[in-house]
Formats: structure tokens, C-alpha cells, sequence
């Protein structure tokens, strides 16, 4: 059976980390979304994002598309079907209406992981971690989707596993224990790479 794994909270919850650890340790594929914001610094087309124009953007099957500042974001059809050709296992960073948007359409795929942090400082400190600047976090700790998604929606409720991420080694254990949970089959070959 395919799956695919949902990361969802507010900006700063470490949602790129946890996907970066399923998508290493469990070998689980990226889901690649659409954006029309500018690379940043290292990014490669195709690796981190399909970067996209306005016009290339509107040309993709979205299951969930947002705007975020003048730019768009989105996951496609193509891009899920893409990452489960290479694991039946799929991981993928979405806002709470992305992950809302997911559970409707692909209700028995889809598994969510809500993550929250302890206060918004760590969420801050994550962003600029991550070469942002101070007005940008603020900017995007202040907007209307990032509040949002510091409360869990109701649509999500009874669904989503909620995490505090406050502890990288304690989260790593509540990954792998809920996987398990999830029914994660660990093969001999993955086992052999741990």
C-alpha cells in the first residue's frame, strides 16, 4: 500500500528536518513541490523545488496550492506519483491547509505529523538557522497562515500525530516508534544501512 507521510505546523517547527530525516534514514522519497519564488543560495531545480513562473505553475495538477508573499506554492499529482515510483513510502512539508487538502483527496495514503515547538523563539531561531533574514521571520511569524497553523484545525483532529520538537534526540525516537505504529516494514536492506 502506498503512504504518504504529512509535516505540517507553523514555520520553524523543524518540518524540513523531520522530512530530511524519513527521507535518509527510511529512504522514504521527497515529495517535490512547485514554487515561483527565487532559489535561494545552493538550491537546484528538480532537488529542492520545481521552481516554476507564473505561467508553468498554473500548468501542473495541484492536490494543494497556497500563496505566500506574492509567491505560489503547491504539490502536484505528478509530483507524488513521481516520488511513489521510488518508495511506496512519501514524505512531503505542507501548511495545515495543504495537509487538510491531502487527508480529503487521499484519505487512506495519508498520515500527518503535526509539529509543534515549546514557544516562538526556537521557531525563530530555526528560520534564521536557515539563512533568513530578521524581517523576512518576522514577516512570516506575523502572517495570517502562520498563526493559523499554530493551532491544530479542527479538520485535523483524531488524525494528525502531534509531536513537540524541542528535542532532536527525542523526536528521532518518536519517529521511529510511531513508523512501527504506522506500518513501517523495515526491510533487511535498510536494516543493513542504519
Amino acid at each position: 500500500m502506498k503512504h504518504v507521510v504529512v509535516i505540517t505546523g507553523a514555520p520553524g517547527t523543524g518540518k524540513t528536518t523531520v522530512r530530511n530525516y524519513l527521507t535518509q534514514k527510511y529512504s522514504m522519497s521527497k515529495i517535490l513541490t512547485h514554487t515561483t519564488r527565487p532559489k535561494r543560495q545552493g538550491e537546484i531545480d528538480g532537488v529542492d523545488y520545481y521552481f516554476e513562473t507564473n505561467e508553468s505553475f498554473d500548468q501542473n495538477h495541484f492536490l494543494e496550492h497556497v500563496e505566500y508573499d506574492d509567491k505560489k506554492y503547491g504539490s502536484s499529482i505528478e509530483g507524488l506519483q513521481r516520488a511513489w515510483k521510488e518508495n511506496d513510502w512519501a514524505a512531503v512539508v505542507l501548511d495545515t491547509k495543504g495537509a487538510i487538502s491531502y487527508l480529503q483527496q487521499k484519505p487512506a495514503e495519508t498520515l500527518i505529523l503535526y509539529l509543534e515547538t515549546s514557544n516562538q523563539k526556537k521557531q525563530a531561531q530555526r528560520l534564521a538557522s536557515r539563512g533568513d533574514s530578521s524581517v523576512l521571520i518576522k514577516k512570516r511569524l506575523a502572517s495570517q497562515e502562520a498563526k493559523r497553523d499554530l493551532k491544530l484545525p479542527q479538520e485535523l483532529h483524531q488524525k494528525a500525530h502531534l509531536l513537540l520538537n524541542d528535542d532532536w534526540e527525542q523526536t528521532k525516537h518518536y519517529l521511529d516508534a510511531w513508523l512501527v505504529k504506522a506500518g513501517w516494514q523495515v526491510s533487511v536492506d535498510q536494516t543493513s544501512a542504519k
